[in-house]
């Protein structure tokens, strides 16, 4: 045997070390997990679950207190009419909180649309359908004006929409000189401005064309955030915008973008506005900035961005209205009211840090 097969067949140095090492093969974590974790996955993969939960909860609770009509198809379709404006003004705060963004202007937005609307038909003697689709790029450029200073410029979200509040809500008042539209007039020169207003039966039921607007915006909203790639560079963006960013997603883009449907959306806020109150009022809707919010938040919407479903907040949007109307209804002080939905704000917000668990 020559000296050079002997040197073959002895084993080498990396061989040694292999050859003690562990040769089990890797396996995940299969622990069973227990009730509370099972519950804390379920929550995670369904960010609606809570707030509908709690919805069914307040609806079946203030129905045993108050009886049978709280539970009449007028009573229902009321609670729909008044979280209508909340519930579109809602969904433009959904989109941009979904990117990790926050909209204080939303509300100032949705009055100074309104405004010119009426404005460019009394004023300027615009046709009304006109002077729509005037209040519609006005939205739609205060929402580009947030945009681009939020995507380009780097600047937080909170600051910048702070500061658009403030602007667009003088601009408001300065352009309107503080003066109201009386409803008769828009009644008999330009009905179409009151068009939301509008209201048909379905036997006792009454809904009203702005509650079927909501209804259908949160179910085309739906569908494009769940199923277009649109709606997962949304996610995506709110996630981790680097990551996105680095995926191939145009982030400053899909920004800007998420802010002007938002502006476009308060738009179709401000014109529902107008059927809701009658009138053209620069004073109205002050707080719908903050109505918004608590809809999202109450709704199960992370405002640390990427997690959340836009079904969430009707659903929390309608848990504020069950509120308002049960407790209205039992003759309790309008201040319960406040003090119950601040209570679910903090609820809502550690059970989302709870749940956020799961993702850490």
């Amino acid at each position: 045997m020559t000296d050079a097969s002997a040197d073959a067949r002895r084993p080498q140095e990396f061989e040694k070390v292999l050859s003690a090492s562990d040769t089990s093969v890797a396996s995940f974590d299969t622990h069973a997990r227990s009730p509370i974790e099972k519950i804390q996955h379920f929550l995670h993969s369904n960010p609606a679950a809570v707030p509908l939960i709690v919805l069914v909860a307040s609806i079946a609770l203030f129905g045993v207190i108050i009886g049978g009509k709280f539970f009449s198809a007028f009573s229902m379709t009321l609670i729909l009419q008044q979280v209508a404006i909340t519930g579109i003004i809602g969904a433009a705060q959904t989109l941009v909180i979904l990117t990790a963004g926050i909209d204080l202007s939303v509300g100032a937005i949705m009055v100074l649309s309104s405004v010119v609307m009426g404005q460019f038909t009394f004023r300027y003697g615009l046709p009304p359908s006109l002077a729509v689709l005037c209040g519609f790029a006005v939205g739609a450029f205060c929402g580009w004006i947030n945009g681009v200073l939020v995507s380009y410029m780097k600047l937080p979200p909170f600051i910048v929409t702070l500061g658009t509040w403030q602007i667009v809500l003088a601009t408001n008042f300065l352009y309107s000189a503080n003066e109201t539209i009386r409803a008769q007039d828009i009644e008999t020169q330009a009905p179409i401005l009151q068009f939301f207003g509008a209201n048909f039966r379905l036997g006792n039921a009454v809904f009203t064309y702005g509650v079927v607007a909501m209804v259908l915006l949160v179910a085309v909203l739906w569908y494009i955030l769940n199923h277009t790639a649109w709606g997962r560079h949304v996610y995506a963006i709110g996630d981790d915008p680097e990551a996105a960013q680095l995926s191939g997603v145009r982030v400053n883009r899909v920004l800007i973008s998420v802010y002007v449907i938002s502006g476009l959306i308060c738009a179709l806020g401000g014109w529902m506005l107008i059927g809701r109150i009658g009138s053209v009022s620069p004073t109205a809707g002050q707080f719908a900035n903050i109505e918004s919010i608590t809809a999202v938040v109450i709704g199960g919407i992370s405002l640390f961005g990427g997690r959340g479903s836009i079904l969430g907040m009707l659903f929390g949007a309608l848990i504020v209205g069950v509120f308002q109307l049960g407790l209205r209804l039992i003759g309790t002080d309008p201040q319960w009211t406040y003090l119950l939905i601040g209570t679910l704000i903090i609820i809502a917000v550690a059970i989302d840090q709870w749940i956020r668990k799961v993702a850490g």
